[in-house]
């Protein structure tokens, strides 16, 4: 298709002259004069741009699902439904969501308002909030300036789940996104988004500098922040092979570079709790919706959530071109400071990770100024197996934020290989990590910093998996190390 169609609050929309690298947020209020949907911060912090998008869960089924319409551009919504905060009042009846926050004294000023109706809109139709924490974690991404938090989560748990069946339910089935496929071109920019790989192929060679996108939750900035015109961009959206997470008959799982951060947290609560950690405060659930693995992994920046956790339950990383696929350990993937192993006319398909067995101990830890929605200080995974006599057999301990990329540190793991798992060889092992490496000292913290966290994280996943050894974050820890205590009562 050489034009965008979508549906936007129940219509079909088609636009043929519009910049592809315009973001829905600035379609919606500047060629439209939707002001509903505001802007704040331009860059998925602040929430109040909220809009909805019908999407694909990991089953197939049709879903509403809240994002930052700031960093979606216009052709990623090629084939799929939207629904703004203009929508939503139906005749004379307004959305549970916008009965709730008014009951509940939910608005003051008004600016963010819109927005937050919008993720209370998603949470309205989500059928699996049944933890106070998952209620947290739906407004996380929402910013409200005049701190009205109380009566805003009491407006959101009182429809929480509710389902109401109205038209925003029936029209879910019908629903379904279609086809992605795209070449789009205004203004000397060109956007692609192919269908397959044969497809993607060809455009890699017809437009062989052209950037890749997924989710957009990093390259949208240099639109919104840096006022960038990106001249050919490619989409790996469409290609619905390299969304598949998968159980391989040998027990590993294939989780394919386009899944979703949403789907991967979804995917790896039972079978990857210790990456399930790290991907729970990886962002807000705007972000996560968007935001892809692979993404995450080809940014390659040395804080980034995913290369630790995955690194430390021995990944490898699947990169296809078009003469078919080749393999490698995750940590080689990347070279250098924001520079992978991928060749020209490349793309990193999928990361292969084995199951982890129950003997192994296994934590993912992020230290951040923030919880929710924020960018790691320090951050560790660690995996640790051990034999009948409880000699450490493996170790890999996986760190961000302290080198120019995500690396191990191979001298602590050395001196644990081969010794009993106990406190004073863990003591001994976290000495070492200071030399392991070189932190840089910035904002978020000094390198003398960056070194002691980061082996306090190896003191305290010895005592926090001391009881359990691959325990789940309960449901409002108090910190990122949790205490054995924390761990058995939840």
């Amino acid at each position: 298709m050489e034009h965008l169609r979508f549906n936007l609050n129940g219509d079909w929309v088609e636009e043929r002259a519009v910049s592809p690298t315009t973001t829905l947020l600035r379609y919606l209020r500047d060629r439209l004069n939707m002001t509903g949907t505001k802007e704040g911060c331009a860059e998925g912090d602040c929430g109040a741009c909220t809009v909805a998008i019908a999407e694909l869960n990991q089953n197939g089924e049709p879903t509403w699902r809240a994002v930052n319409s700031c960093l979606v551009l216009l052709p990623m919504v090629q084939g799929k439904h939207v629904v703004t905060v203009e929508a939503l009042k139906q005749g004379e009846q307004y959305h549970p969501a916008q009965v709730a926050m008014a009951k509940a004294l939910g608005s003051q000023c008004g600016y963010c308002t819109p927005g937050i109706v919008m993720s209370m809109f998603e949470a309205t139709y989500r059928t699996d909030l049944d933890a106070p924490w998952k209620l947290d974690d739906q407004l996380c991404g929402n910013l409200c300036r005049c701190t009205g938090y109380r009566p805003i989560r009491d407006a959101a748990q009182a429809i929480a789940g509710s389902c109401p069946a109205d038209s925003f339910k029936k029209v879910l089935p019908d629903a379904k996104p279609q086809s992605m496929e795209l070449r789009f071109a205004h203004g000397g920019q060109r956007f692609a988004t192919p269908s397959t790989l044969a497809q993607l192929w060809d455009e890699l060679d017809a437009h062989p500098d052209a950037r890749f996108v997924g989710g957009g939750t990093d390259l949208s900035l240099e639109v919104t922040k840096k006022f960038a015109v990106i001249p050919k961009l490619i989409s790996l959206e469409g290609v619905e092979s390299l969304r598949k997470i998968e159980t391989l008959p040998d027990g590993s799982f294939r989780i394919g570079a386009g899944a979703t951060i949403t789907d991967l947290e979804d995917f790896s609560v039972t079978r990857l709790p210790s990456v399930h950690r790290m991907v729970r405060y990886f962002g807000a659930r705007q972000i996560k919706h968007r935001g892809t693995v692979g993404g995450n992994l080809c940014n390659a920046s040395p804080i980034g959530d995913l290369p630790p956790a995955l690194i430390s339950v021995g990944a490898t990383a699947v990169i296809a071109g078009r003469a078919g696929e080749r393999r490698m350990p995750l940590e080689q993937f990347f070279v250098g400071y924001r520079k992978t192993a991928l060749g020209p006319k490349e793309i990193l398909a999928a990361v292969e990770v084995p199951a982890v067995p129950e003997s192994a101990r296994a934590i993912s830890y992020k230290v951040s100024k923030r919880r929710e929605l924020d960018i790691s200080t320090v951050s560790a995974a660690l995996y640790v197996d051990t034999d009948a006599k409880g000699v450490v057999t493996v170790a890999r301990l996986a760190f961000g934020g302290m080198a120019a990329t995500p690396k191990r540190a191979s001298g602590a793991e050395k001196a644990l290989v081969g010794q009993p798992w106990n406190e004073a060889n863990v003591a001994a092992a976290a000495k070492l990590i200071g030399s392991d490496f070189t932190p840089m000292s910035d904002h978020r913290g000094s390198a003398g910093y960056r070194a002691l966290v980061a082996a306090n994280l190896l003191r305290g996943f010895f005592d926090e998996t001391s009881e359990k050894k691959q325990p789940a974050l309960v449901g409002r820890h108090a910190a990122t190390v949790q205490s054995a205590n924390e761990v058995r009562h939840g």
